[in-house]
């Protein structure tokens, strides 16, 4: 059984991931300023209370690992992910939401080996439920398997 101290982190880094999702999202859609993003995320999101709903204290440092990660490393980690979709389906295709899960995912597993590839996707698959049914988390789970298994053999 995780210890308190190891349940709490788990919670910060899975409130820390959802919200990179969100901030990769708004990156995207606004082409808001990453300084900019991050600075709006540490003081109005991770861990406040917007129209009633508590957003949980995330690990500040690991939100802003995987957000400047992915921005540093998009056009690698769209190749990764656009090599694992189907010849008639293209990253232009996908949901925003979904390309942003599984550009998180991916720069997780190519850049975060202190998290375990297993942890990586389940975390993953449980931000994918908070947008998606059951099969979009299947396709996740297929493409972020599929990348693990060439990035950490």
């Amino acid at each position: 059984m995780p210890s308190p101290k190891a349940r709490t982190r788990s919670k910060a880094r899975a409130a820390a991931r959802l919200a990179a999702v969100q901030a990769l999202y708004q990156l995207e859609m606004e082409g808001t300023k990453l300084t900019v993003l991050l600075t709006e995320f540490h003081q109005h999101r991770l861990g406040a209370t917007i129209e009633d709903v508590e957003y949980a204290d995330a690990d500040v440092t690991f939100f802003d690992d995987i957000v400047k990660g992915v921005d540093a490393r998009r056009e690698e980690i769209d190749g990764l992910i656009a090599a694992k979709l189907t010849a008639d389906w293209s990253l232009d295709r996908l949901d925003k939401p979904m390309r942003q899960i599984l550009r998180a995912g991916t720069y997780e597993l190519l850049a975060r080996a202190d998290v375990p590839v297993g942890a990586v996707i389940s975390e993953y698959l449980d931000v994918t439920d908070a947008f998606y049914d059951r099969r979009e988390k299947g396709f996740a789970n297929g493409i972020l398997d599929a990348i693990a298994k060439e990035v950490r053999g």
